[in-house]
Formats: C-alpha cells, sequence, structure tokens
C-alpha cells in the first residue's frame, strides 16, 4: 500500500468514525456545525495516520483504534481552533479556509473548541468498547498529552516567549509538549489499542515518535519561510511576523534542514526492529520531512 493509498484509508476510516458520533444532539446543532468545520477542512490526518500504522503493526485495528484515531484528531482540532484566536496566535487561514473565529465568532471557536476537547474523551469512554483497562489507560495517555503535561504548556510556553531569544534547548522543550505530545500519543494509543503493552516495544516507537514529533515541528518552522501562502494554506511568514522563536531563526535555514534530517534518520533506525510491517511508520516519517505545506 503506498503512503497515498493509506492517508486514504486513514481519512475515509476515522472521518466516519467521527460523522457517526457527532451529529447526535439536537440542541447542540449550530455548535456541531462550528466543531465539524474545524474536524473537516482538509486536514492530513497525520495522527490518525500514525494510530492505524502503529496498530496495524501488531494486530488488526479495532473499534477502539478507530475511538483512538478520531479523539486524537479531535483534540488537534481543538488545539488549532484556540490557537488561531487573537488572544494567541491571531490567525484567519488556516489550510486555505478562514478559521473558525473568522467563519462563525469568537465566542463559537472558543466554545467548539471546548466542545471538541470533551468530545474526545467521550468517543474513548463509550461503553460499546469491552475493555475497561484499556480505554483507562488511553485516557490517561491522552490526558497527559494534552493538558498540563504536553500541548498546553507547550502553548503557554510558546506564547511567554514572543519576541524572547531562547537557545535551542529551551525550543526543543517547548515544541516537545505543544507538537511532539500528542504526536507520541498518536503512536502509544494505537499499540494499546491493540493490546501491544510491551515496554521495550513501547520504548522504540517512543524513540520514533519523539523523533519525528521534533522534526515535525523543525519542518513546520522552515516552510514557513520557503512555501507561499497558496502551498501552506496559512499565511506565509506568520512566525516571524509574530515574532516567534524558531528553528530557522535559531540555527539559520540550513541549520534546520540539517537538524530536521538527522532527527529524521534517529526515527528510522528507533523502527528498524520492526522490519517491512512498518514500512506505513517508514513512509510517515519521509513525508513528515518532505513535506511542504
Amino acid at each position: 500500500m503506498t503512503l497515498d493509498d493509506f492517508s486514504q484509508f486513514a481519512r475515509r476510516r476515522v472521518d466516519h468514525y467521527l460523522t457517526q458520533n457527532l451529529d447526535q444532539y439536537v440542541p447542540a446543532n449550530h455548535l456541531q456545525e462550528a466543531m465539524a468545520y474545524s474536524l473537516f477542512n482538509g486536514g492530513k490526518r497525520v495522527r490518525p495516520m500514525l494510530t492505524y500504522a502503529t496498530a496495524s503493526l501488531f494486530s488488526d485495528i479495532s473499534e477502539l483504534t478507530d475511538a483512538c484515531a478520531a479523539a486524537i484528531e479531535s483534540i488537534h482540532a481543538y488545539s488549532l481552533i484556540h490557537d488561531d484566536l487573537p488572544a494567541m496566535d491571531d490567525d484567519n487561514l488556516r489550510r486555505g479556509k478562514p478559521t473558525c473565529h473568522i467563519q462563525y465568532d469568537e465566542a463559537t471557536a472558543i466554545l467548539a473548541g471546548d466542545a471538541l476537547q470533551t468530545f474526545a474523551f467521550e468517543l474513548l469512554s463509550q461503553s460499546q468498547h469491552t475493555n475497561a483497562s484499556l480505554q483507562l489507560q488511553l485516557i490517561q495517555e491522552l490526558i497527559h498529552a494534552s493538558g498540563r503535561h504536553g500541548m498546553v504548556t507547550g502553548q503557554m510556553i510558546d506564547l511567554a516567549n514572543v519576541g524572547h531569544d531562547i537557545d535551542q534547548q529551551a525550543l526543543q522543550q517547548m515544541h516537545q509538549h505543544k507538537t511532539g505530545a500528542l504526536i507520541r500519543a498518536s503512536v502509544r494509543m494505537g499499540a494499546i489499542s491493540v493490546g501491544m503493552l510491551d515496554s521495550d516495544k513501547l520504548a522504540q516507537l517512543d524513540r520514533y515518535a519523539s523523533a519525528i514529533g521534533l522534526a515535525f515541528q523543525v519542518q513546520d518552522d522552515i516552510i514557513d519561510i520557503t512555501s507561499d501562502t497558496n502551498t501552506l494554506g496559512k499565511n506565509q511568514f506568520s512566525d516571524e511576523a509574530a515574532n516567534k522563536p524558531t528553528y530557522p531563526k535559531l540555527l539559520g535555514l540550513k541549520g534546520a534542514q540539517e537538524f530536521a534530517n538527522t532527527l529524521h534518520q534517529q526515527a528510522l533506525e528507533a523502527i528498524k526492529p520492526f522490519g517491512d510491517p512498518a514500512q506505513p511508520l517508514v513512509e510517515l516519517a519521509n513525508y513528515i520531512i518532505g513535506r511542504n505545506h
């Protein structure tokens, strides 16, 4: 299966699961419309792809894997809604479309983000999943990745350092929280969803996920200055305009590209022991480094 084929498979599967579970509560119709606007606005579904690819290393994909992929994408969508708000990054374009607070209004966007966050845990805690122990472990993984130990703290560090010069260690800590934590959870939750709890194998997957999670952000920083607005789907030079710390700013463009390539090699080395079944994870690592949007 090519990466394009796998991408289409993952998108169809997670989108079907999200659609099945979202449009259920009539009093929330307007809210659900804003939630769906951000969930289905052309995202690449990289995190669900990682979840499915990891699960398939060990077993057939289960409905609990679907719940994980959908929950992770819901958390990701909520984070983008809130990141784009005037009090955060103040962006008016996301994936080539008006951001949620521009399409609707600021209050609706805030509430849609709030609802997507809780929707994620609604999906993971449903009674139709029959292994409560695995469900609890998956919920704990996502809480750790998305809250004060992960993504939210990363955003806080980001906002606190606008206009400041920080060293590479501090920048790496920020992105390990802001971007890397949810990518790491995508990989770990894929394995756990099919009952893979072997600590050695999870450690190998952690090394892979940590490397591509950081590489994802380094590449984001690079393409912010090397791709145009139409290609990016958001405003070019938005990080520079906001005076944010970035890898090209700290290391230079060439240095950032070299660092991304080093992380890429670390990721491939980490999953080498899994052999041919890990090819989708290899292709995803290649995509993360090679993408221009």
